[in-house]
């Protein structure tokens, strides 16, 4: 199950979100997997990035993997919208693009990616943009 709880004024298609997500848990073997998203403002994902990250700014995304016995519970991805707009433009994206582009980020910290030096953080954009190629049917050659 994919759960969306949007707390945001941005518009969220939750029909592309689920179907995003969706592809990666069976591109996983994953399809039992469950999934939170929630989309929230700058000020609480300032909050979640002080308290869990030690970093006193908002984010474009954090995700908690589900820790323990639940196999059924893959874990919760944080987005915050207004952080994805600032930055799509610096990234050469739409904010659609960015969206997708960093729920795969999300996603990929789920399936257990880390991005803490910028070896691993390379391979997890390189992972995410062959994934985002192949969702849209233009896999690289």
């Amino acid at each position: 199950m994919i759960e969306i709880n949007n707390r945001t004024k941005y518009r969220v298609n939750a029909r592309l979100i689920k179907r995003i997500v969706n592809k990666f848990l069976a591109a996983r073997g994953w399809r039992k997997k469950d999934v939170s998203l929630a989309f929230v403002g700058d000020a609480r994902m300032r909050e979640l990035n002080r308290r869990y990250r030690k970093k006193d700014c908002p984010t474009d995304v954090l995700s908690f993997a589900e820790e323990g016995t639940n196999k059924q519970e893959l874990g919760e991805i944080i987005i915050d919208p207004a952080q994805i707009k600032r930055q799509a433009p610096e990234n050469g994206n739409s904010f659609p693009q960015e969206l997708i582009f960093i729920l795969v980020h999300g996603l990929l910290h789920l399936a257990g990616y880390d991005d803490r030096t910028e070896k691993e953080r390379l391979e997890m954009i390189k992972i995410g943009e062959e994934f985002i190629r192949k969702l849209a049917g233009r896999s690289k050659k």
